[in-house]
Order: C-alpha cells, then sequence, then structure tokens
C-alpha cells in the first residue's frame, strides 16, 4: 500500500506539471519568429495575401491565441494532439510511428553508457593510485569535452567511410527487404554507431560518479570495520563499496535517461535514424506548429515517467529511505 501511494502522488504531481509544460510549450512556440502559413504557401510556390490568410484561416492561425490555446489543451485531453500542416496527418499518428525508433535508439544508449560507466568507474577507483586509473579518468574527461556531433560525423568518417564496417546512416538497409532475424541484425548493424556515439558523454558521467562515490565510501566507518574482520578485498568492493556507490548512479541515470531523449536530436540528424528526434529537427525547420507541441509533449512525458520510475527502484534499492518523504 505505501508504494500505491507514492505512485498516485507522483502520479498526481505529473499530470499538473504536464499541464504547465503544455501551457508553456504552447506560448514559446508561438513566440518564435515564422509564420506556418507563409511556409506552406513558399512551398506551394503562391505569395498571394488571400491564399496566406485562407490557409491561417484553414488551421485556425487566425485566431486569438487563448482561442487556439483552449481548442489545442481541449484536443490533447481527448488524446488529439492536432493536425501537422505540412506533412497532412494526424500529428499523433507521425509520433508513434517514429517513436519506437528513438526508444530503441535510447534504449540501446542508455545500456551501453550504464555498463561500461559502471564498470570503468569501478576500475579507475580500485586503481585510483595507479597510471591505468589515471588512463580511464583521461578518457572520460575527453569523452565528456567531445561535441556530441563531432564523435558522430568522425564515426561515420572512420568506421563509415574509411574503414567500411558500418552503415553510415538509416534504420535498415533501403530496399534489402530483409525479414525475420536478418533483418534484425541488419537494424542491429545500423544501431551500433548511434547508439555508442550517443552513449560516450554518458558513459564518462557515469565513470566519474562511480569513482567519486566509490573512493568516497571507501573511507566510511562500515568499510574500514569489513576489513578489519579480514573480508576479501573482492568481497568487500563488490557487497559494500560497490552497492552503496550505485545508490547516487540510480538517481542520476533516471534523469540522464530523460535527457537522452533531447540528446537523440543531434544523433538521429546526423545518421538520419528516423526517430523523433529527428521529426523535431524537421518540424522546426518547417514551423509546424502543432507537431513540434505534440513531440515536446511526449519528450515532456518520457522525462516525468522516467523519474517516477526511477523514484520507486531508489527505494527499493535503499529500504533506510521513508515513504512519508514523497
Amino acid at each position: 500500500m505505501p508504494y500505491v501511494s507514492l505512485i498516485l502522488s507522483r502520479i498526481g504531481k505529473a499530470v499538473i506539471v504536464l499541464l504547465a509544460i503544455l501551457v508553456f510549450n504552447f506560448f514559446l512556440i508561438h513566440a518564435a519568429p515564422g509564420d506556418p502559413a507563409a511556409v506552406m504557401a513558399g512551398e506551394a510556390g503562391a505569395t498571394d495575401q488571400q491564399f496566406l490568410e485562407d490557409l491561417r484561416e484553414r488551421f485556425g492561425l487566425d485566431q486569438s491565441l487563448p482561442v487556439q490555446l483552449w481548442r489545442y489543451m481541449s484536443g490533447v485531453v481527448q488524446l488529439d494532439f492536432g493536425y501537422s500542416y505540412r506533412r497532412q496527418m494526424p500529428v499523433l499518428d507521425l509520433i508513434l510511428a517514429r517513436l519506437p525508433a528513438t526508444l530503441l535508439l535510447t534504449g540501446a544508449a542508455f545500456v551501453i553508457s550504464l555498463t561500461f560507466g559502471i564498470i570503468a568507474g569501478t576500475l579507475a577507483a580500485m586503481r585510483a593510485k595507479r597510471p591505468s586509473g589515471s588512463i580511464i579518468m583521461g578518457l572520460s574527461l575527453l569523452f565528456y569535452a567531445t561535441p556530441l556531433y563531432w564523435v558522430a560525423m568522425m564515426a561515420v568518417l572512420v568506421f563509415s567511410v574509411m574503414l567500411d564496417w558500418l552503415p553510415a546512416y538509416g534504420y535498415s538497409t533501403v530496399g534489402a527487404g530483409y525479414t525475420g532475424l536478418t533483418h534484425v541484425g541488419d537494424v542491429a548493424m545500423h544501431l551500433i554507431l548511434p547508439a555508442l556515439t550517443l552513449g560516450l558523454f554518458f558513459m564518462a558521467v557515469y565513470t566519474r560518479m562511480t569513482r567519486t562515490s566509490m573512493l568516497s565510501i571507501s573511507q566510511q566507518d562500515f568499510v574500514k570495520t569489513a576489513r578489519a574482520k579480514g573480508l576479501a578485498p573482492g568481497v568487500i568492493q563488490r557487497r559494500h563499496i560497490l552497492r552503496n556507490a550505485l545508490l547516487p548512479i540510480i538517481t542520476l541515470a533516471g534523469l540522464q535517461a530523460g535527457q537522452m531523449v533531447g540528446g537523440a536530436v543531434l544523433t538521429e540528424t546526423v545518421f538520419a535514424w528516423p526517430g523523433i528526434g529527428r521529426l523535431m529537427y524537421e518540424s522546426l525547420m518547417q514551423r509546424d506548429y502543432n507537431l513540434l507541441l505534440g513531440i515536446f509533449f511526449f519528450c515532456a512525458l518520457l522525462v516525468i515517467l522516467f523519474n517516477m520510475f526511477t523514484d520507486v527502484i531508489y527505494r527499493l534499492a535503499d529500504p533506510r529511505i521513508k515513504q512519508s518523504a514523497a
């Protein structure tokens, strides 16, 4: 029951946050320069003022912002996110078609960054006074400081153009018609470069956090007591130091899992990955307000869901946290 009340409390707060985000994003998008009607008219090769007014009337752009906001919020409550000006399709259908690709990319990058980040951080902590530990931390600092788009372009140049080991772009081989396990393998080959590129930055963060947390916990009294009892160093590292060091990593991982969706914009654009990150970039260039608002809503929803999940996992991992703290 305490966990049920915790989840219900988090859901109530999440609804309020989502409503606030919807209103803020609506006014933010409409405050940006550019006119969707002018963009659509330019693509149609028309400059007639009457044609522009017809477009604004057709998509409700001629109404005041409060009226447009009310219509939009009323539609969202009914899971109607409007119509894409540019693509002539419902926004919800467009996002749901692209969402699986983004979840696959961010999920793979999350697993890679968290797994290898914890392993590298553990090795760096165990070899803190050795050259190998300094090398690990130097590489993590390098990956942390290097711009994501530069890493993506260098990965394409080296592994696709020069070595021809991995495909440079896309979700799968165009026109190949693969099915079954062959299709899965083809998608996996296309996933390697974007997932590694996106995961490198976050892996560097987890490496540094794990090392710092382990070094701090290794000085605690209960660890000194374990050493005094004669426990093996490996047992102390695994059961006493690493286990407690993972608690802040869980919190950080939950926060950055949502950030990966935002980081996927650059990665998906460079690698032509057909996810909502690339769709967000295209809709921004086309001033497609409804599509942008829908993407922002789903990104915010994913971040909130990740945070709620992390909150529950953190309380399961550390029973010392009281449920009333929620």
